[in-house]
């Protein structure tokens, strides 16, 4: 028999944790201390196993059964959703600490390794630093055009038109290589090229 909001609410505490089951293998599992924490028992490759969806009332009853919808599909298509969820937090973490700045220092590192110009490296990193006050703490896969048009404006606002193009170039380089590096999927430059 499926949950109701009003059940979960009136669930009390016990000296023991209880389960109170919903449907499709979740569940309200109960704490001594009154937490009512999301879990769904499943089976993979002849395993038990237990996902945890997080605590009610901050996961609602609607949000834990599309949870569990999820995990169900992956089950179908072979897939543990234990895992693919720990693959998931990875990606997140490792996409979210990319910065632009985080990135544009390993692309002059790879311009360094080329061999590049001391001098072109030197007016690199200039340009670079024009646009990082603005973009430089930004996750490298969130930024937007819009985003990287700000630096681009404040530039062209002081007459430096040709710095402003060139600026565009470089950030243009700097997604390109997170795209080669597998840290980003696009670049938000080409949208720009008529801009300035």
């Amino acid at each position: 028999m499926s949950l109701s909001d009003r059940q979960i609410n009136n669930l009390r505490p016990s000296d023991k944790a209880f389960k109170v089951s919903d449907s499709g293998g979740l569940y309200v599992e109960v704490t001594p201390s009154g937490g009512k924490l999301w879990r769904m028992a499943y089976r993979f490759n002849g395993k038990q196993k237990l996902l945890s969806f997080g605590a009610y009332p901050a996961i609602g009853l609607a949000d834990a059964r599309n949870f569990r919808d999820a995990a169900k599909k992956l089950l179908a298509n072979g897939t543990d959703p234990t895992v693919q969820s720990k693959l998931d937090k990875i990606a997140k973490q490792s996409s979210e600490s990319n910065t632009f700045t985080l990135v544009a220092d390993k692309f002059l590192t790879k311009c360094e390794k080329e061999g590049i110009a001391g001098v072109t490296l030197k007016k690199k990193r200039w340009l670079i630093s024009l646009a990082t006050p603005d973009i430089g703490n930004r996750p490298i896969v969130a930024i937007s055009a819009s985003e990287i048009l700000i630096p681009l404006r404040k530039v062209e606002a002081l007459g430096n038109y040709e710095t402003a193009k060139r600026l565009r170039a470089v950030i243009g380089q700097i997604f390109r290589f997170a795209i080669a590096s597998a840290m980003a999927s696009n670049d938000p430059t080409y949208g720009l090229k008529g801009a300035l």
